[in-house]
């Protein structure tokens, strides 16, 4: 260092380093003080007097192999087993402290003299204590069985212990001299097999206290473990340990907030750890909630509150754990994030702090800027409060106030003076202050002011007699529909059963939301909507509480209610979107094909359970949040039509693919598989899925193909099926998931009319009679559909065999003229039949010069032509075969630009309109009627007569 140490600190170290000396020679030790050894004693001297006392009381661990235990790798686990504990229980308290003494002994010396970093220390000592548990458990159920025998159900099963850590112990990042917080628990009553039966209630509340005092109870050689056992049920009041069902039950009915935040943190420490996973996931449901869980936020005001007030009594401003900017205020952050997210998210349920920061940062919900500044924030406090404590092993989270042990801890951490230290510690806990005061009370929220009238229309509300002139006053108009439905929400059957916590957040909630639909596009419709959104999650707090905490969903679900009815009806169907209207990684949708398939299997490998209702439910979901997204992108112009429609595409595709594999898993669990490689079974898209350009409500044209040659063999399983009708089965399955009503809604209505012979064909064909079909007796319109289908899911060999039909089909010589006939003259009856449009308005998608009209040019183009351009065959979509068709020179740069602009601009419109949940039909403009008139003109260049 380059400031010598203070004459105190040196004289303080010199001696202590003599007194270890005389004592070793005293006691017969051998200490190889080489320059390497004695400097590393020294630092550690300088770092802690427990050292100093444990060398003190025990000089043969400054034996070479003591001081090889200090170097070694290997932590406290790898040498408990060789720990022998006799049955005189006098004996057995003074091992297992000599043995915490000289494992934490290595702990300061390691950390002290940079052998382990951080991490590797609060890791080991947690480690420490899991044996010493694990030890001292041991013992004890060995004392108890002498007298009592084992503990077992009513069906005979040997019952063991199951002993939680919770806090950092659970987080396996515990402190040098931290307390351990245990819940004990035991899975079924029943009572013990002895000579002296005991009901397992007794049993294995005896066997906590005689595992207590093995760990807590002071000695000559003080003690080996701080335990606390007050966050189990009820507390200090509460029983010391209790079954798995009884612990189910107060959690269901009395669990509070603070116990949620407690259980983020717990795992199996020692006993029948299998048995305590079980107990984990039998109250994961109370810790992790299974929608989107803003409630979190008045537990950790509440909790927050106490600590505050406990830190004022005990003038604790300067604590490292609990006074502003603690490590107390980063484990909140990280952990409101985990509750609020982990029911839907698992890869959030992570113990340690910074294992839980890293998971949140990697899933977007805490920025990679915040993330490292709370990360660096935590490895500077903890390594400053580890330090204190490790000074004289004192369970304490203050820093000293003499100026010889704020020397010896600024040293220790490669600090000149303490004053580096103190201004390093104070940078950091500005930050994090700054930071948890942002995550606490965000501007705009809870505490936020709202205006008086908006709070009086509410309470008029309330009472009945909302005025129409005021309301309409207030930008509400026509008034009287603003008054009728704020009127009818109090009276509603969801808001009368609300519970008075819930009223009381809904009551602070209200003149915000009316405040938001006044400052929207659309006022009135917004607090309509507003209303129905109330009244559909008013028995769902966490989505009041949502709203309530988070100005910035306000304000964007308004102005989504304003914008788009499509949207805002979604939401009142599904309010679990109103996570999407709020997520800040809204930008980073998977947008590729690829990437929607990898989240849909990352989405159901989180599942508890592999059961097929469960899983469409999950997959409902996650197709009905990308599709929100998507919707908001358009709406907000982060995304172009054409993307959009692709976008969409892409997701049905990916759910189509979902749907079809987990059909196939569960035909093949009840009938076996069929012989040969892969299923067999593919999946074709025609129409808008097929073409990649989907709206929001399309439905999806589907047709199913298997191998032929599997028709005949029969299945593998219990109860076998021939191919045929296994596949009959597999299609029907797929068609019907697909189109299942569960609680997230419909998935996709499914249309099969463009299979062979249409409704008269058979559900599926196999890809023999596909061919032969699509080559002997399918019309034109139906080689115009198939110039838009693609294998979507399903066996990937068969899907490229398709491929090779569609392409010998599609590329075989064909006369222009009479494509372009027959072409035309299709389009002339869809005309007849379908076109809405009048002389005031057009039909988007059949009016003369609409989408269907460029669609079909195109493929009039793709048939009369791929016979000599093949390569415009590897394109579906629209937007792609304009671009192909230019580069074939079917079509100039004029049309082709013309046909671009026009596909891109009408295909914009008719998704707003459905945004709107109106037709798609738009009144007729000067910028429309030029566009329709352009394409009209390259269609009949183009030797089209769509009439």
């Amino acid at each position: 260092m380059s400031v010598p140490e203070s004459p105190a600190l040196r004289a303080l170290i010199d001696d202590r380093y003599a007194e270890l000396a005389a004592r070793c020679r005293a006691a017969g030790v051998a200490l190889h003080d080489d320059a390497g050894v004695a400097e590393r004693i020294r630092r550690t001297l300088a770092a802690s007097d427990f050292a100093f006392e444990v060398w003190r009381r025990q000089p043969q661990l400054l034996a070479p192999a003591g001081l090889e235990r200090l170097r070694a790798a290997g932590d406290a686990g790898t040498r408990i087993g060789a720990l022998a504990l006799p049955e005189d229980e006098a004996v057995t308290l003074a091992t297992l402290r000599r043995f915490r003494h000289a494992e934490a002994l290595r702990l300061v010396f390691r950390d002290v003299n940079g052998l382990d970093d951080l991490a590797e220390t609060l890791s080991a000592t947690s480690v420490l204590y899991e044996a010493l548990l694990g030890a001292a458990l041991g013992w004890s159920e060995r004392a108890l069985a002498t007298r009592y025998g084992h503990a077992r159900n009513d069906e005979g099963a040997l019952q063991r212990l199951v002993v939680v850590g919770f806090g950092k112990l659970g987080g396996a990042e515990l402190n040098f001299s931290s307390d351990i917080d245990l819940v004990l628990a035991y899975p079924q009553g029943g009572q013990s097999d002895g000579a002296r039966p005991l009901d397992n209630s007794e049993y294995f509340v005896r066997l906590g206290r005689q595992l207590v005092r093995l760990l807590n109870e002071p000695t000559d050689d003080g003690i080996c473990a701080r335990v606390d056992l007050r966050l189990r049920p009820f507390g200090n009041a509460g029983r010391l340990a209790l079954s798995f069902a009884a612990m189910e039950q107060y959690y269901q009915s009395e669990g509070r907030d603070w116990e949620r935040y407690a259980w983020i943190k717990a795992r199996p420490v020692a006993g029948d750890r299998a048995a305590g996973k079980q107990l984990q996931e039998l109250l994961r449901p109370f810790v992790y909630r299974r929608y989107l869980d803003y409630t979190a936020f008045a537990g950790l005001r509440e909790m927050k509150a106490l600590i505050d007030a406990e830190v004022a009594r005990k003038d604790l401003a300067d604590n490292l754990k609990l006074g502003p900017g603690g490590i107390r205020e980063i484990e909140f952050i990280v952990q409101l994030a985990q509750l609020i997210r982990g029911g839907r998210e698992p890869s959030l349920r992570v113990r340690g702090l910074l294992p839980a920061l890293a998971a949140c940062e990697a899933r977007g919900h805490i920025g990679a800027v915040r993330a490292k500044a709370l990360r660096e924030a935590y490895r500077c406090l903890r390594r400053v409060e580890n330090r204190v404590q490790m000074l004289r092993d004192a369970q304490t989270h203050d820093l000293p106030e003499d100026a010889l042990s704020r020397e010896r801890i600024a040293r220790g951490l490669d600090h000149d003076h303490w004053e580096a230290l103190q201004a390093e510690v104070a940078h950091y806990r500005a930050i994090v202050s700054e930071e948890f005061s942002s995550v606490l009370m965000p501007s705009g929220g809870r505490a936020a002011r709202v205006a008086i009238a908006d709070t009086a229309l509410w309470q008029q509300a309330c009472e009945g007699t909302p005025e129409a002139g005021v309301l309409e006053a207030s930008g509400f108009v026509p008034g009287i529909e603003a008054a009728d439905a704020l009127a009818k929400l109090p009276q509603a059957a969801s808001v009368r059963a609300m519970s008075p916590r819930s009223r009381e957040r809904l009551d602070h909630l209200m003149p915000h939301l009316i405040a938001a639909a006044r400052d929207s596009a659309a006022p009135l419709p917004c607090l309509l909507r507003l209303c129905r959104l109330v009244q559909a999650v008013a028995r769902r707090s966490a989505y009041l509480a949502l709203l309530e905490e988070q100005p910035a969903a306000r304000a964007r679900l308004a102005r989504l209610f304003a914008d788009s009815a499509f949207l805002a009806e979604c939401v009142i169907a599904q309010p679990l979107l109103l996570d999407d209207v709020l997520d800040p990684r809204i930008d980073q949708l998977p947008l590729k094909r690829a990437d929607i398939s990898a989240e849909i299997r990352r989405v159901l490998s989180t599942l508890d359970e592999r059961e097929a209702e469960a899983e469409l439910d999950r997959i409902n979901e996650f197709k009905a949040s990308i599709a929100f997204r998507l919707g908001l992108a358009f709406n907000d112009g982060r995304a172009d039509a054409v993307a959009t429609a692709r976008r969409l595409a892409a997701l049905a595709s990916s759910v189509v693919e979902a749907v079809t594999a987990l059909a196939e898993r569960e035909l093949i669990a009840q009938h076996g598989r069929l012989p040969g490689e892969g299923s067999g079974f593919a999946v074709l898209g025609y129409g808008s899925l097929g073409g990649e350009e989907l709206g929001f409500a399309s439905d999806l044209d589907l047709v199913f193909v298997f191998d032929g040659t599997r028709t005949q063999a029969s299945s593998d399983g219990a109860r076998p099926l021939d191919g045929a009708r296994w596949y009959q089965r597999l299609a029907q399955r797929v068609m019907n998931w697909l189109g299942l009503l569960t609680r997230a809604g419909r998935m996709y209505e499914v249309d099969t009319r463009l299979r062979p012979d249409g409704s008269k064909g058979l559900l599926v064909s196999s890809l023999e009679a596909f061919d032969a079909y699509q080559r002997s007796r399918a019309w034109t319109w139906e080689h115009q559909a198939l110039l838009r289908a693609r294998p979507v899911a399903g066996d990937a060999a068969l899907g490229r065999a398709l491929g090779e039909v569609r392409h010998d089909v599609l590329a075989v010589p064909r006369e222009p003229a009479a494509v372009r006939a027959e072409v035309s003259q299709m389009r002339q009856r869809w005309r007849a039949e379908r076109d809405r449009s009048d002389a005031s308005r057009f039909d988007l998608k059949q009016g003369v010069g609409g989408l269907l009209d460029i669609e079909f040019a195109l493929q009039g183009l793709v048939l009369a032509h791929a016979a000599d351009h093949p390569q415009l065959l590897a394109n579906t979509a629209n937007a792609s075969l304009i671009a192909a068709c230019h580069r074939a020179g079917l079509l100039d740069d004029a049309r082709a630009d013309t046909l671009a602009h026009a596909h891109a601009d009408l295909l914009r419109r008719a998704l707003a309109c459905t945004l709107d949940l109106r037709p798609r039909i738009a009144p007729r403009e000067v910028a429309l009627e030029e566009l329709t008139a352009q394409v009209r003109s390259v269609t009949a260049a183009l030797g089209f007569d769509f009439g």
